[in-house]
């Protein structure tokens, strides 16, 4: 890769690190998991760069983190890497300062399966559009859809078993 190239690269995962982070901590609830997905992202990214679509960048990066996440998933327990006894070099937001009814959601989104939590993160965390989310996936739009929808329905029945005083998806 030639300097300059691989200073644009540095920009971009600079300026994208952590809205990445955060989207890959959306669909699996774990800060470690989610980190390693998007380094992930940015090893495969950076065998591409050079004759990557600048348009396309972000939506394919998002697949990949969407895709490491999934098939992390997949992986038997003995090919996972092994924990440690060293501390990681960064601190994990601490999750104590959050509201309690962030708590509340972010367990309802960890107990949806990988896919409906994929769909759910990108449509209304992400904010893509239904054809944006099947092209970042990999699926047809209908599978985004009825994903979604499943998702949400999930996300409401849960929410409302923990939080039976706020009337979710409620229609006045």
């Amino acid at each position: 890769m030639r300097a300059e190239q691989e200073a644009e690269f540095r920009k971009y995962v600079a300026a994208r690190v952590d809205r990445l982070r955060r989207f890959g901590y959306l669909c699996c609830g774990d800060w470690q998991r989610a980190e390693d997905a998007v380094q992930t992202a940015f090893i495969k990214l950076y065998g591409v760069w050079a004759r990557r679509s600048s348009d396309a960048c972000d939506a394919y990066v998002r697949r990949i983190v969407a895709n490491a996440l999934i098939d992390e998933h997949r992986r038997g327990w003995f090919r996972r890497e092994r924990a440690s006894d060293r501390l990681p070099d960064r601190t994990v937001p601490d999750a104590s300062a959050a509201s309690v009814e962030t708590l509340h959601i972010m367990n309802a989104l960890a107990r949806l399966p990988n896919r409906q939590r994929a769909v759910v993160v990108l449509r209304y965390w992400e904010d893509l559009s239904i054809e944006r989310t099947a092209e970042v996936l990999n699926c047809s739009i209908g599978t985004v859809k009825s994903q979604g929808a499943r998702g949400l329905r999930t996300l409401r029945a849960l929410l409302s078993d923990s939080m039976p005083e706020r009337t979710l998806g409620a229609t006045s």
